[in-house]
C-alpha cells in the first residue's frame, strides 16, 4: 500500500512543478510583452520647428507644441524640418501635464 502511495505522491509533486512553472512562464511572457509594447517607440514623420541645436541633438517643437529631441540636424533654430518624433514620448508629456 505505501508503494502505491509513493507512485502517487511523485506524479502529484511533478504536475505541481510543471503547473508552477507553465505559470511563471505565462506571467514573464506577459510581461515582457507589456513592457515591449510600451517601451518600443511609435515613430512619425512631422514638421517640427527647431529650438535649439544642443551638443545631445537638436531640439523641436511639434505643431501641437511638445519639446522634442530629434538627434543630430543639419538646421538653425527658428528653421522647420522634417523629423521622426516618437508619439509615445508626446503621450508621457501629456500624462505628466494634463493641464495642457
Amino acid at each position: 500500500m505505501s508503494a502505491i502511495n509513493n507512485r502517487t505522491d511523485k506524479k502529484s509533486g511533478k504536475s505541481t512543478t510543471l503547473i508552477i512553472a507553465g505559470v511563471i512562464a505565462l506571467v514573464a511572457g506577459l510581461l515582457f510583452a507589456y513592457l515591449m509594447f510600451y517601451t518600443a517607440p511609435a515613430e512619425t514623420t512631422e514638421l517640427v520647428k527647431i529650438i535649439a541645436v544642443t551638443d545631445e541633438g537638436c531640439v523641436a517643437e511639434t505643431r501641437d507644441g511638445y519639446a522634442v529631441n530629434i538627434g543630430n540636424c543639419n538646421a538653425q533654430p527658428g528653421q522647420y524640418v522634417n523629423a521622426l518624433v516618437d508619439q509615445k514620448t508626446k503621450e508621457r508629456a501629456a500624462l505628466m501635464n494634463p493641464t495642457n
